[in-house]
């Protein structure tokens, strides 16, 4: 049997592990062969832009104006708290070089069994939840058009809508790799020019002259601001699966351009269209997104931005559900990858189907963005942390290998500079965090201050490096 020789230019449909787009892939966490490599890092860029021409963007950009902020505090808070963006693709350079998956490279951090419990907090439950919340943000629009063509307005017609776009994202996750760098190229195509079009009626609509009712002074300033970073930085930090959409490049891709176009094709959109939704709150009612952009679009073009925010939610929850069904292989689950697929869309339907038809969608958003930085945060930091001590040198097999006494099995199977690092990132994160659902304590003494995110990484970062150190677990390189 010969084999063909990948070279950098390969496409991804030429790559056998990865399937071809539009057929299953059959690759799990296993390491991607030398010879089943090809892509450029620039390929990235669109991976990384689709899912982040949002709607959700919108609903977080108006949340900050009728938080109170002023027009420019809430362009500001976007253009820092996207810069997050930066860790997001940081770690995605140790995909190429390890071979395999994020949730595989995170036993470096963690450890062989710890790592598994760290993957049922962050691989299932959290991924499960932003399944939820993208997909609540899809239905909502799904169902207003639905009511438009006549459909009865009850629960029975709200369900099959969500069904039927939680369908349409599994099936991007089943289909895997090729199928999302191939079709995320034209689908960014798509969706910046809906989104533009939007952009556009949204600034016919904008008060440049804004300013709050009751502009905000002192501490409620600073509580303001805190909340608002917490809410746009916590995007970012969710995606700690992007080791997962490099894996495919040649190993020595270069990493600098790896970071780059992961980070800059999420920082763009997401900066660009959560300032249209910060702008569209200064003119129009946006406590109802759906209806407030509706109101200014003409009717033709409803239909169309109405099915753009569906494509963009299956691109955002395709990536994610793919990356959570290697987590539950990473976790020892005796699954292959397309049934795991299908146990996290399932968990997915369920929470949006709760989010939908039993709570408020704008309360529950921005409660759990700001809760799950609590975990993401933390572990972003440990991530990064190990990369640069270990100077982004993973081997894949080594990371495979779960045997008793292998090359990251630390202490009876725990690696306790990870473990310590995220239990301790968690806890500080916690004690910081401001919510209508929980208060830290520290952040309630500090006139309910949210510093959630720079507080838990900082502390996660340092009790890492200095445990790591002090034990001498990360060999110096």
């Amino acid at each position: 049997m010969t084999t063909t020789k990948r070279t950098p230019d390969a496409r991804p449909q030429d790559i056998p592990g990865s399937g071809s787009a539009g057929h299953r892939e059959t690759r799990g966490i296993d390491q991607v062969p030398a010879d089943e490599r090809g892509g450029h890092p620039r390929r990235l860029f669109a991976v990384w832009a689709a899912p982040n021409v949002s709607y959700l963007s919108f609903v977080v950009g108006a949340t900050l104006i009728i938080m109170g902020l002023s027009l420019a505090q809430a362009i500001g808070l976007i253009l820092a708290g996207n810069l997050l963006w930066i860790c997001t693709g940081v770690i995605a350079a140790s995909g190429p070089v390890a071979g395999t998956s994020g949730s595989v490279i995170s036993r470096a951090m963690y450890g062989v069994l710890g790592n598994k419990v760290v993957l049922v907090l962050t691989g299932w439950l959290i991924a499960a939840a932003y399944l939820a919340l993208n997909w609540s943000a899809a239905s909502v629009a799904g169902i207003g058009l639905a009511g438009r063509y006549g459909l009865p307005d009850d629960s029975a017609v709200d369900a099959a809508v969500i069904c039927a776009i939680a369908a349409g994202t599994i099936l991007i996750a089943i289909y895997g790799y090729a199928t999302i760098v191939r079709l995320y190229s034209g689908l960014s195509v798509f969706l910046t020019v809906v989104f533009i079009v939007v952009t556009g009626y949204v600034l016919t609509e904008t008060d440049w002259s804004y300013t709050p009712a009751e502009p905000l002074h002192g501490a409620a300033l600073a509580a303001a601001l805190g909340t608002g970073f917490t809410v746009i930085a916590s995007t970012p930090l969710s995606y700690a699966n992007s080791p997962d959409l490099a894996r495919y490049l040649p190993r020595d891709s270069n990493p600098y351009a790896i970071a780059g176009w992961t980070a800059v094709g999420a920082y763009l959109p997401s900066v660009v269209f959560t300032t249209v939704g910060a702008l569209a709150a200064t003119g129009l009612d946006m406590s109802d997104p759906e209806a407030a952009l509706e109101s200014i679009l003409p009717g033709w073009f409803i239909p169309v931005f109405v099915i753009a925010v569906v494509v963009n939610t299956m691109t955002n929850n395709g990536m994610t559900a793919y990356s959570a069904s290697l987590s539950i292989q990473s976790v020892g689950v005796r699954l292959a990858r397309i049934p795991a697929v299908l146990i996290i869309g399932v968990l997915g339907t369920a929470m949006t189907l709760y989010a939908i038809l039993v709570v408020d969608f704008l309360d529950s958003v921005q409660t759990m963005l700001q809760l799950v930085v609590v975990a993401t945060g933390p572990a972003m930091a440990v991530a990064v942390t190990d990369l640069v001590l270990r100077r982004n040198r993973y081997h894949g097999a080594d990371l495979l290998e779960q045997r008793r006494g292998g090359p990251f099995w630390y202490h009876r199977g725990v690696h306790p500079a990870g473990v310590l690092a995220l239990i301790g990132g968690g806890l500080v994160s916690a004690m910081w965090v401001n919510t209508s659902f929980w208060t830290g304590p520290i952040a309630a003494a500090m006139a309910d201050v949210d510093l959630a995110i720079p507080s838990g990484m900082i502390t996660a970062a340092a009790i890492y490096w200095g445990v790591a150190r002090a034990t001498g677990s990360i060999p110096k390189v």
